[in-house]
């Protein structure tokens, strides 16, 4: 259904009828993309702990956590719209960064110069191998989008599925409708 290309900083949107209980209604954002695989982050599962549950270091303010992917859910990721402000970001369009070195953002952060609205954490990635995603998209499981970071970290998770096909208007806003089981429609 999408005939944009997959890209570094893009979206993947689950399509309703996806079937992959791992990936229902999720956003998926695009950190990294080659022939070699593709890396992402699930935008809008949050967990059920927050961030100081998983830190061996405790932060002064606690902040929410996400699910972004099935993939070595002992790992810990983070997107921000700081910039470069944080060293050794990794830059994505439309105003998104990716890591960066995580003392620094402590740092910030305890020191109150971040706000939870410019950083979002995840434990876990979600990752295909090299054509893995070309053939899930061969089969229309994904849509993809671009998003600017204002509609990324401003948007409850609990919207951000339909919120995003509906910013997208047309045969996507009538998606955004679609029921999560359609029998007991």
């Amino acid at each position: 259904m999408s005939a944009q290309p997959i890209t570094n900083g893009c979206l993947l949107i689950a399509e309703p009828f996806l079937g992959d209980p791992n990936f229902e209604r999720s956003v998926v954002l695009v950190c990294d993309h080659s022939e070699e695989g593709t890396f992402g982050l699930v935008l809008n599962q949050i967990a059920q702990v927050k961030l100081n549950d998983v830190l061996t270091d405790e932060m002064y303010h606690d902040y929410s956590l996400y699910v972004g992917g099935p993939v070595q859910q002992n790992t810990l990721h983070y997107i921000h719209r700081l910039g470069h402000a944080l060293e050794e970001s990794i830059e994505l369009p439309n105003g998104l960064y990716w890591s960066g070195n995580f003392d620094h953002l402590r740092k910030l952060i305890n020191a109150g110069a971040v706000k939870e609205t410019d950083v979002r954490f995840f434990v876990g990635y979600s990752g295909w191998s090299g054509g893995q995603l070309a053939d899930e998209m061969a089969q229309n499981a994904w849509i993809v989008t671009q998003a600017d970071s204002s509609f990324i970290f401003d948007t409850p998770s609990d919207q951000f599925w339909r919120g995003i096909l509906r910013q997208m208007g047309g045969q996507y806003r009538v998606l955004s409708h679609y029921p999560v089981d359609p029998r007991l429609n």
